[in-house]
């Protein structure tokens, strides 16, 4: 394995992005004629009431920052991390393994426990307080969240439970889950995904037991500064030696996985419940790609656990990102897919075992182009409303959504966008004349849900 540098400082996927407006005048309705229409006019039952919204046999208070769509709350318990064969799965356990063999006890058991059966449904302060991310923060916007009303939501992160598992006396262990953000349309992302996480913690004799001297040396100083380095309360020592411990775990999972070649460079980056911060990228067919996201726990975060005498390190990664790497997945709509063609190429003796997915056969795509004036009061349309509208109407049928242009009328001020829309089946091909249906139903919706005016 080789290790190249830091090349600079980059930002948590999960938390960069422009400001998003607060509550929006138009808000994409969960009720009605807003939901998937497949190509044979049938849509999935519906779990949102007038008043209420159902998951997983709870029932949740609608307010006014309820933006969950049936199509969402339609994949909740699907759990593919759990479903022996599936990729997701497969890759899961390939991670497990891995830290079940490589990690033991004094006493021979495995060292991190598993939990992967979390339920999706937390509560704002667990996704966002426990983590330290401040009320401000751009990714709390409903823009880019699920929320059942301003209490609950369906989790952004597997972390929104790090504070619980650490609460209940765990010192190492690995959460895998399903997770939920409103984002863009492409072949790379989805509104549902998995990822998997790992915490370690540390206490003063377990860290230092293997140095010299370490009996003389502390994970905690007074009076310490925070710097680039280090937090304030962390000793020099301590916060390298947990760096080290932290990449040399998931250098052995990189290579674990990608092969004893692999090369592999950490960047320095940010995220509010770690300090410092990286993301370790591999060199995959001459391109660098991010991995996973790690670093030193924030001690604040340990101590309101109840663990303020330990410190520890913590990472997260994505599985179908894994996955489409791996195994050659080229659209990560596959994931969801029941075709027996796509399930079949991964049901193997050894989860260890290598495979080449061999794709179905490749149907049209169908581009259908829509274009429309924002609402003339400037206000809080985004981007990412309009892509759920889409998703929601469209769901599976939609692979990718283009915003091609902008325009700004000189006299007027108005300004319109113009979206592509690429239809295409998975399993079949689609006639213009069906996709025609779907995409009048979004033109129709975008104007009485989001109050943009079309210019079609």
């Amino acid at each position: 394995m080789r290790l190249l540098g830091n090349p600079g400082c980059l930002l948590l996927p999960l938390l960069h992005g422009p400001p998003l407006p607060g509550l929006r005048r138009h808000r994409p309705s969960t009720l009605g004629p807003n939901r998937p229409l497949g190509t044979d006019g049938r849509a999935p039952q519906a779990l949102i009431g007038r008043d209420s919204v159902e998951v997983l046999g709870h029932s949740y208070g609608r307010d006014d920052f309820t933006n969950v769509a049936p199509s969402v709350l339609a994949k909740v318990g699907r759990n593919l991390h759990n479903q022996p064969q599936h990729p997701v799965w497969l890759i899961k356990e390939r991670i497990k393994a891995h830290f079940y063999s490589a990690y033991v006890g004094r006493w021979g058991n495995p060292l991190f426990s598993v939990h992967d059966n979390l339920s999706p449904v937390v509560t704002v302060e667990q996704n966002f307080d426990s983590l330290l991310i401040p009320p401000e923060h751009p990714s709390r916007k409903r823009g880019d969240n699920y929320y059942l009303n301003r209490r609950m939501m369906l989790r952004a992160h597997t972390s929104a439970h790090q504070r619980e598992l650490v609460s209940s006396g765990l010192d190492a262990f690995l959460l895998a889950g399903d997770v939920y953000r409103r984002d863009e349309i492409d072949a790379s992302h989805y509104p549902v995904f998995h990822q998997m996480e790992g915490v370690r913690l540390f206490s003063n004799h377990e860290l230092f037991s293997g140095v010299q001297h370490g009996e003389e040396l502390s994970l905690f100083e007074d009076g310490g500064r925070r710097s680039s380095h280090k937090q304030e309360s962390h000793s020099l020592e301590a916060v390298k030696l947990l760096e080290f411990n932290l990449k040399t775990t998931l250098a052995r999972l990189v290579t674990h996985l990608f092969g004893q070649d692999v090369e592999v460079r950490w960047v320095d980056c940010y995220f509010p419940f770690t300090h410092p911060s990286f993301e370790l990228e591999v060199r995959f067919q001459g391109n660098w790609m991010e991995v996973l996201g790690c670093g030193v726990m924030e001690q604040e975060l340990l101590t309101s656990a109840g663990a303020g005498g330990k410190a520890g390190w913590a990472f997260g990664l994505g599985l179908e990102r894994l996955a489409m790497v791996l195994y050659g997945i080229p659209d990560i709509r596959l994931f969801w897919s029941q075709d027996e063609r796509f399930l079949g190429q991964f049901r193997v003796e050894e989860v260890h075992e290598p495979i080449c997915f061999q794709p179905l056969s490749k149907y049209p795509p169908l581009l259908n182009d829509i274009s429309f004036w924002l609402p003339q009061d400037g206000g809080d349309f985004t981007q990412n409303d309009f892509y759920e509208l889409v998703r929601s109407i469209g769901g599976d049928l939609v692979e990718k959504v283009s915003l091609v242009d902008q325009f700004t009328h000189p006299k007027t001020g108005r300004r319109s966008q113009c979206y592509s829309i690429i239809y295409r089946h998975m399993e079949r091909t689609l006639t213009q004349r069906e996709v025609r249906l779907v995409h009048e139903q979004i033109e129709r919706t975008a104007e009485t849900e989001l109050g943009v005016q079309g210019r079609y």
